[in-house]
């Protein structure tokens, strides 16, 4: 979940602990408006995030947290991929899934 570099710029932007609205995010991240709310949702799914949304004047303002389990899957991602590279390898060798082979699952 966390090794999509949108959802991992999503939980460090969110490491400081404050609330981040919606356009902070989109500023921070530089996803798109869609991009950011499917990102976010599928995080807030998995209980990595909580989202809120307030009203302000005809407005309404969404805002998002870390949650204890988020940064807890974050330090752990990042734990594994300190490990990485300290075996000095930088990469994990490739992962065969389906007849092909899968550069990108670093963790099977």
């Amino acid at each position: 979940m966390i090794s999509a570099p949108c959802r991992l710029g999503i939980l460090a932007t969110l490491i400081p602990g404050l609330p981040v609205t919606f356009t902070e995010m989109k500023d921070a991240t530089s996803l798109s408006d869609g991009n950011l709310h499917v990102q976010t949702r599928k995080l807030a799914d998995v209980g990595y995030i909580e989202i809120s949304k307030t009203a302000k004047g005809r407005r309404t303002v969404t805002e998002f947290r870390i949650t204890d389990l988020g940064r807890e899957r974050l330090r752990l991602h990042v734990m594994k991929l300190q490990e990485i590279l300290d075996a000095g390898s930088g990469a994990a060798a490739p992962v065969s899934r389906g007849g092909r082979t899968d550069d990108s699952a670093v963790w099977a």
